[in-house]
């Protein structure tokens, strides 16, 4: 039976959309990354959005609903004979049922249309599968945002190959679910493009757990092509660093390797020299806090030089304890530096330039060891250094400043 006028006209208007750069980025991003063979579904997406990119405005226009909805019914005339509220409904309902807000509706229904004729008990079955990786109904309503071919017959058999393939390489299964949660388009990838990027990542020790805990943390990596993941290697290793360093950085903070060398690395050397930390000084901070080449400079990096210097501290001293204590610059300011800073300055009654020499006093805790040794130290009348008070273990302390075997934290007054 048609659907009356007015029925047409909801559907196209739940397409209207105000971020179609984002979904025509999205759409891009799906094609780039799809190296296997496709259904007849995934056939006419793809002839959809070859027809939409060959049109004026490419394939952004599908952020409007009219253009949208006009291409959608060319390439899927099926969709007239459609009832929405005995077809559609129940398909939108379980899609919110499993965390898909109805924003996010069109979205997933302009970048799969097929899904739109899915009986909902085959879809329902789809998301289920993911449960084998530890993926939850909840978490898959998340990537179907991301990604909805997740529930296309291709994407299906090809996630049985991933399973089978990270299992070979005795990956904890966790791991790929985490990885597939969080990046579902490697879904899209064969299995001969990730064993290539795979042995890459091993020839740098990085094997089983360890890759399972590198591409859960960072999942971008497999859809890399091989060269560019090297030409990465190259560059940190251009820092300074030998092999097995740059391995232990890998493990590490793995989105260094998943990053633009042009866009995001380059720019953080060019950060670190701009307050003064000169080539010499990079292998000791980068191997110290790698996570400074991936920090966002805006968020991140140039709020904690500004909370610094408001306190007292000038960019050369900044500069100065970067170099010697690089994990400075990713700390929270309002838990951890504001803090420790204000106990140092209003307590403890210190100068904030002590700080220069001994930056690593934000890397204790403040409950757990910069307030009782400081209540010890005053309780006997005991003046001495941050490094003094703080490097040393809780034997050595209690031996030098109390005489006896074991730390024994009074009171503070």
């Amino acid at each position: 039976m048609l659907p009356g006028i007015y029925q047409q006209r909801r559907f196209r208007d739940s397409l209207r959309s105000s971020d179609g750069g984002l979904i025509g980025k999205n759409a891009r991003r799906m094609m780039m990354h799809l190296s296997i063979p496709i259904d007849e579904d995934l056939q006419q997406t793809l002839s959809l959005f070859e027809k939409i990119a060959a049109r004026r405005g490419g394939l952004d226009m599908l952020g409007s609903g009219d253009a949208a909805f006009r291409c959608l019914i060319e390439s899927f005339p099926r969709l007239l004979l459609l009832s929405l509220d005995p077809h559609v409904r129940p398909i939108v309902e379980y899609l919110e049922n499993i965390g898909v807000p109805r924003e996010c509706m069109r979205n997933i229904f302009l970048l799969f249309p097929p899904v739109i004729f899915c009986n909902v008990k085959v879809i329902k079955t789809r998301v289920l599968a993911f449960k084998e990786v530890g993926v939850e109904e909840k978490d898959v309503g998340k990537m179907l945002i991301k990604y909805p071919w997740i529930i296309s017959m291709s994407i299906q058999e090809n996630f049985k190959k991933v399973s089978s393939f990270f299992e070979s390489e005795k990956v904890p299964k966790l791991s790929v679910g985490r990885a597939i949660r969080s990046w579902p388009l490697i879904l899209g990838c064969s299995t001969s493009m990730l064993t290539s990027m795979v042995e890459q990542i091993g020839e740098l020790g990085i094997r089983n757990k360890k890759l399972g805990q590198v591409i859960s943390r960072s999942p971008q990596l497999l859809i890399r092509k091989p060269q560019e993941f090297l030409q990465v290697v190259s560059f940190v290793e251009d820092l300074g660093f030998d092999k097995e360093t740059v391995g232990s950085i890998l493990g590490r903070c793995p989105e260094i390797f998943a990053a633009s060398i042009d866009k995001t690395l380059n720019r953080k050397l060019e950060f670190l020299a701009s307050i003064g930390v000169s080539k010499p000084h990079l292998p000791r901070v980068i191997k110290k806090y790698p996570e400074l080449l991936v920090s966002d400079t805006d968020r991140t990096l140039l709020p904690r030089m500004k909370y610094l210097t408001k306190k007292g501290l000038s960019r050369r001293d900044i500069a100065f304890m970067v170099r010697k204590f690089s994990p400075i610059l990713g700390y929270s300011i309002e838990e951890v530096l504001s803090p420790k800073l204000e106990f140092l300055i209003n307590t403890m009654e210190k100068p904030v330039t002590d700080l220069v020499e001994y930056p690593r006093y934000f890397s204790y805790s403040l409950e757990k060891r910069i307030k009782p040794r400081y209540w010890v130290l005053k309780g006997r009348n005991i003046e001495c250094s941050l490094r003094e008070m703080l490097a040393k273990n809780d034997e050595e302390f209690a031996e030098v400043y109390m005489g006896v075997g074991s730390m024994l934290v009074p009171p503070p007054p």
